[in-house]
């Protein structure tokens, strides 16, 4: 993140501490995740703020993720827009690179951008002559244009300045091609908020989290906490709540042209109270 500035920097308190920690950590291999931006981690009376995407928390709590449901969603989406055997794929905000990985073994020239230095550190175990990856601050053109760019999985909205959203979809404008076309995968912040589990306690690798969900002044909040190796760690996802109507003028603002909206990932008609997904293909 997407990351989604989406990331904030992190503060060296305590570092090699913390190190330690993730090094006696399982990393899994994989996740989809929904961003965050503002962190914090509490370790008894030291506070510090941290990027949540660069510890092995975030990806043991998501390490649960439907890769068959994200393989598919790409096969769909590919075939929808026509995107020619060999063609350009830019995944924005790709964190480790679940889904350019899978891209790339289809048949697509992949190159996957996350502001993430640890994310995409891991993700370049798995380059290839057409699968490449780079930090890159996605509210900022690329510099080479692509025949798609995808922003996956509700990786859009983390950013403190809302300048940047805006800014964003304009780099995305400037990193199509001619023929390409731009993809943001959201989710429908009505039906999140209408669904939202208040509490929930996930149990994963023997770490406990506890989960709190609420809605407050246009964003959508998750705060976690739980304990590892003896130390209390809390951090907060925040994610702005953006509607449809919001996109839209986002869209009218950087001169761009909404041609499709989709409610799941095998892209049936966007219906407002009950799609959870809000996707969104324009160029």
């Amino acid at each position: 993140m997407k990351r989604h500035p989406f990331i904030l920097g992190s503060e060296a308190i305590e570092v090699n501490k913390i190190k330690d920690i993730a090094e006696s950590l399982t990393r899994p291999d994989d996740y989809l995740g929904e961003g965050t931006t503002k962190k914090t981690m509490t370790n008894n009376t030291t506070t510090w703020y941290a990027s949540w995407f660069d510890t092995p928390f975030y990806h043991i709590l998501y390490k649960d993720r439907d890769a068959n449901e994200a393989h598919a969603f790409m096969d769909t989406l590919t075939n929808y827009l026509n995107i020619p055997l060999g063609g350009s794929i830019l995944d924005l905000a790709c964190g480790r690179g679940r889904h350019a990985r899978y891209l790339n073994k289809i048949g697509f020239d992949v190159t996957g951008a996350d502001l993430s230095e640890s994310s995409i550190n891991f993700a370049k175990k798995y380059e290839n002559h057409r699968l490449h990856f780079e930090v890159h601050d996605m509210s900022k053109p690329f510099g080479k244009t692509f025949d798609a760019v995808f922003n996956l999985f509700t990786s859009f909205g983390y950013f403190e300045n809302d300048a940047n959203n805006l800014n964003t979809i304009k780099a995305i404008k400037a990193d199509l091609n001619t023929y390409g076309f731009g993809v943001i995968d959201f989710m429908n912040s009505t039906y999140v908020i209408d669904n939202l589990v208040p509490e929930e306690v996930k149990t994963v690798d023997d770490i406990e989290f506890h989960l709190k969900r609420y809605a407050k002044d246009g964003y959508i909040f998750k705060d976690i906490e739980f304990e590892a190796h003896g130390e209390l760690f809390k951090f907060t996802e925040r994610v702005k709540a953006f509607s449809l109507a919001d996109f839209e003028m986002l869209f009218e603002q950087a001169d761009v042209h909404l041609l499709e909206i989709f409610g799941d990932y095998k892209l049936h008609k966007f219906d407002a109270k009950t799609s959870e997904r809000l996707i969104m293909i324009f160029k």
